[in-house]
């Protein structure tokens, strides 16, 4: 049996990229919900059938918890957007999440500088 393969193999990853464009402009731009502060997409995965896209975000200004169920009560509205600006067949359901990537990030670090500092100490 052959495998077909896919007319392009990157599709979902160009989709995903562009779904983090868009939506960084229409959360900017068009979305006014006081709860979502300073919002920036840190990633976005799309299933395979572009139903469903999980968005990764973080927040510089704001509380995440508030800011996470602002978007995802906005996901229609935004979803609605994104059809308007993408050309494809179907337009996956959003579903936001709060990236919390650059806090443990932070903490690692801490924790390497509270390390070399006791190291120095010792020497």
């Amino acid at each position: 049996m052959v495998k077909r393969k896919s007319a392009a193999p990157n599709r979902g990853f160009k989709v995903a990229d562009q779904i983090q464009r868009d939506l960084t402009e229409l959360i900017a731009r068009e979305l006014k919900d006081p709860r979502v502060g300073m919002v920036t997409i840190q990633a976005v995965e799309v299933t395979p059938d572009y139903a469903h896209a999980k968005v990764f975000f973080s927040v510089l200004v704001g509380k995440p918890d508030e800011c996470e169920l602002a978007l995802n009560q906005a996901a229609g509205f935004l979803r609605n957007g994104l059809f308007k600006r993408l050309h494809i067949h179907t337009v996956p359901t959003l579903h936001f999440q709060f990236d919390r990537t650059t806090e443990r990030a932070a903490d690692m670090n801490a924790l390497i500088a509270q390390a070399v500092a006791s190291r120095a100490k010792d020497d």
